[in-house]
Order: C-alpha cells, then structure tokens, then sequence
C-alpha cells in the first residue's frame, strides 16, 4: 500500500512539475489544480511553489499589476488570495494552508460613505486598501490577512490568526485580532515575550 501511494505520488508530481515548465517557466512547482482569475493583473517572480486547490485573483480597471509574488515564496493547499487595488507579497514568505489574503470588502463601514445594512451585500460597491507582506514573513495555518495592513520583515503569525492591524518586524504574532506574543531581541539573540 505505501509503495503504491509512493507512485502515485511521484506521477503526481512529475505531472505538477512538466505542467508548471509549460505553464509558469520560472517557477518551481505549481501543484494542481491551481486557480488564476486576472492573469493579466498578476506578477509572478521566480521560483514559487504552490500546494494543491490554490486561488490566485487579481482584479484592475486600468490592467495594472495590483497583485505583486516576490522571489522563491512557497504558498500551500487551500490558500485564496485577492487583489484589487495592491497585495504585494515580497521575497521568501511561507504562506501555510488555508490562508485567506485580501485588499478588499464588499461595501464600506467607514468614514464617509458607509454601507447600509439592507443593501445586498453582493451589491455593495467595492473598497480596498493596500496589503503588504514583507520578505522572509511565515503566515501560520488559516491566518486571514484583512485589507489596509502591513506584515513586516521576518514576522510569524500564529494559526488561525486575523491580521486587522499593522505588525512589526521581527516580532511573533496570534489571536484574533492577531497580538504582539514575542519580539527578537538582537542582543541577546533570543525571542523574547512582551
């Protein structure tokens, strides 16, 4: 029975890889399915690699490249990602399963022009605001990114967390919303609780 997963596993993969070498040139491994919707919009760099049931989408007005995957990042099963104004997701993020990345909401619940509670949701008009992760970032299991934050350089967000906020680097992050756990110290060289 193992021997047989072994093989099946293996022309799995061997499939995933030739179809990438067609598909996606530059990148390591795309496991399929994997899901694209506004190519177009879309920046890959190289060497990304994808777990299996992925959802890539990118939506702009004006044909621009609103969502932005840097070099040698590594996104796994299950992960949905959306952009309509800008998601830039830079160098060497690990991004666990079932990760849910957006810029946008259905309609709007501030500032000036709010949404009102009767209107269909699926109706609301659109807003967004910027999401950026930057390099070397690892977004634990189910962790959900909302519109208007940024993660900082070499952060870790624990499972299941919501990202409502703005984190800073070098820092551990969990919960819902997500909360500073620990944060690097460079001087003793250790992670520290806060």
């Amino acid at each position: 029975m193992i021997f047989k997963n072994g093989i099946i596993n293996t022309v799995y993969l061997s499939f995933c890889w030739l179809l990438t070498k067609i598909l996606y040139k530059e990148q390591k491994i795309i496991r399929f399915p994997f899901e694209v919707r506004g190519k177009k919009n879309i920046s890959f760099s190289e060497n990304l690699s994808t777990g299996r049931y992925c959802r890539i989408e990118a939506y702009s007005e004006n044909h621009e490249k609103v969502l932005k995957i840097g070099h040698n990042c590594q996104i796994n099963d299950n992960v949905h990602i959306v952009a309509r104004e800008n998601v830039t997701i830079k160098d060497n993020v690990l991004i666990a399963s079932r990760v849910f990345v957006s810029d946008l909401n259905h309609g709007s619940y501030s500032g000036c022009y709010q949404s009102h509670p009767s209107e269909l949701a699926a109706k609301r008009v659109l807003s967004s605001s910027p999401v950026i992760i930057e390099s070397n970032v690892w977004l634990g299991e189910g962790v959900v990114v909302l519109p208007g934050v940024t993660i900082g350089e070499n952060v870790i967000v624990g499972a299941n967390s919501v990202v409502s906020k703005s984190l800073e680097s070098n820092s551990i992050y969990a919960g819902n919303p997500a909360k500073l756990i620990k944060k690097y110290n460079f001087e003793t060289e250790s992670w520290e609780r806060v």
